[in-house]
């Protein structure tokens, strides 16, 4: 058990870390606020890709405590990522408010009472009709952020992150209910993890997209509410996750202030003040 929270735990570093890396590079890149052929010139961003690759050992870490921990447990702690980039934000000089630190503290409470109510178990396993509908998502994902990418519009970065949420649920879904099978072969004709491939890169696509819209922060607390409160949802009601008896409320409670805790949290990073030296790049 004390595994799994640990992995979770390096998953909502990892994510945190990796989304403030990937942002350096859009603006190095000139692509914040351009349109999606400027993404193009990301391929000579070294930082970029290493955002990716942390990223990717947050995934791999969430993906083992998700073998462990219901998803509202799991979802609810990478939510609390949106804290570790305006923690590491601020470290460069992105001055935040006092309230956004009283609201980090809220959400910090909301995930000790989610840690307290979860009731540690496998998932339930989905029928194979249902267990392809995890890749097909991935369509839905891609197509929101086909069509949303050509409005200049703030609500575009906000319509993009709930894009990017919906994929990276339909990740952490794929990942509770994978089976390993005992070939390795037959990983090739398991439907969650072409869900996790494929939903994993159309939610990067859109992640990237909203970046040129939106600050991370902001993008984050977006996607990352969107990911907690589909996946709980759906574990509860699909996945046979459970609280502990007599834990209800702190389930509820717990869901809400970590939730809330990373909306205020964005919402006084996003008016931050940003060092001089990251603006002049985004020109």
């Amino acid at each position: 058990m004390i595994v799994g929270y640990v992995f979770a735990l390096l998953a909502a570093l990892a994510s945190g870390g990796g989304s403030v890396l990937e942002s350096i590079g859009v603006r190095r890149a000139g692509a914040f606020g351009g349109s999606a052929l400027d993404l193009v010139n990301l391929r000579r961003q070294w930082i970029y890709f290493l955002g990716i690759g942390v990223d990717l050992i947050g995934f791999a870490c969430a993906a083992a405590a998700l073998h462990r921990l219901p998803l509202f447990l799991v979802q609810s702690v990478l939510a609390f990522s949106v804290g570790v980039t305006a923690t590491i934000s601020a470290f460069m000089g992105t001055r935040l408010a006092a309230q956004g630190w009283a609201a980090l503290g809220v959400g910090a409470v909301g995930l000790i009472l989610l840690g307290l109510s979860a009731q540690p178990g496998p998932a339930k396993v989905l029928p194979a009709a249902w267990r392809w509908v995890l890749p097909a998502m991935a369509l839905v994902v891609g197509a929101i952020a086909w069509w949303f990418r050509r409005f200049d519009r703030p609500w575009a970065a906000q319509v993009l992150g709930f894009a990017t949420g919906v994929g990276f649920s339909m990740v952490g879904v794929s990942a509770r209910t994978l089976e390993l099978p005992s070939a390795g072969w037959a990983m090739l004709v398991e439907p969650a993890v072409w869900g996790m491939v494929f939903n994993g890169l159309a939610a990067a696509v859109a992640f990237a997209l909203a970046l040129q819209k939106g600050g991370a922060t902001a993008v984050n607390a977006i996607m990352f509410t969107t990911n907690t409160a589909l996946s709980s949802v759906i574990g509860l009601a699909f996945l046979d996750d459970r609280v502990r008896d007599g834990f209800t409320t702190f389930t509820v409670t717990g869901l809400i202030l970590a939730m809330s805790g990373a909306i205020v949290t964005a919402h006084y990073a996003s008016h931050a003040k940003e060092p001089v030296r990251v603006a002049q790049r985004s020109s």
